[in-house]
């Protein structure tokens, strides 16, 4: 599959943009250790990490008929955001973020992170004036994304036939395909590549791999 004819950039923020994987990791080993469920790994956690969230947390264990998915989501947020402002973009994000802005790409950002954090999080790394928009998500669920997608498409009058949405996952991959716009995913997120592959979208192993892909494409 290729991607062709591109202005506008939709951009995926957590694992894409920013580098926050072993946040996750860490932030869920609490919540497992407390359950006295196995603790994950990074290899482990690049296989079973999935969309929606409740499925994933279901993959780790966790029982649903003792406690709502509610509670540990709530927890999980909680140790997250308690430490997500020492984590990093990929040290690669802002030379491509800034490359796309003088070649005149409009650039977004869509997220299934909760909007007021996505916004705060987005500023406190000094990125935010890259961005036509940023666009999350209105509870800490993970819920939402393709309508939030669509309702900034509609919002912005984005043409979809010139539109790439890069994510990580296979969700992302899914919601491009939901709003009809092109799909290009990076392998150094919240999924491993081969499962990325299956998508038959391109599957790229850095940011900055973006470049010349969607140049040579141009």
């Amino acid at each position: 599959m290729r991607v062709k004819n591109i202005n506008t950039i939709l951009w995926d923020w957590n694992g894409t943009l920013l580098n926050d994987m072993s946040l996750c990791i860490k932030s869920m080993n609490r919540l497992l250790k407390q359950r006295k469920l196995p603790l994950l790994c990074s290899d482990r956690y690049l296989q079973v990490f999935t969309f929606p969230v409740k499925d994933y947390y279901s993959k780790l264990g966790f029982d649903f008929a003792t406690e709502p998915f509610e509670i540990p989501a709530e927890e999980f947020i909680l140790h997250y955001t308690a430490g997500i402002s020492q984590v990093p973009l990929f040290n690669d994000a802002v030379s491509v973020l800034d490359y796309f802005e003088k070649k005149g790409y409009r650039q977004y950002i869509v997220s299934a992170m909760e909007h007021s954090a996505l916004i705060q999080s987005v500023k406190e790394r000094n990125i935010l004036h890259y961005f036509q928009k940023v666009a999350g998500i209105n509870d800490n669920l993970a819920f939402g994304k393709t309508t939030i997608a669509r309702q900034l498409i509609s919002d912005q009058k984005i043409d979809t036939t010139r539109c790439v949405f890069i994510g990580d996952t296979l969700h992302d991959a899914e919601v491009a395909s939901e709003i009809n716009v092109q799909s290009l995913l990076i392998s150094k997120g919240h999924q491993h590549h081969e499962r990325l592959k299956k998508t038959g979208n391109p599957v790229l192993n850095s940011l900055y791999d973006v470049i010349s892909f969607i140049d040579a494409e141009s």
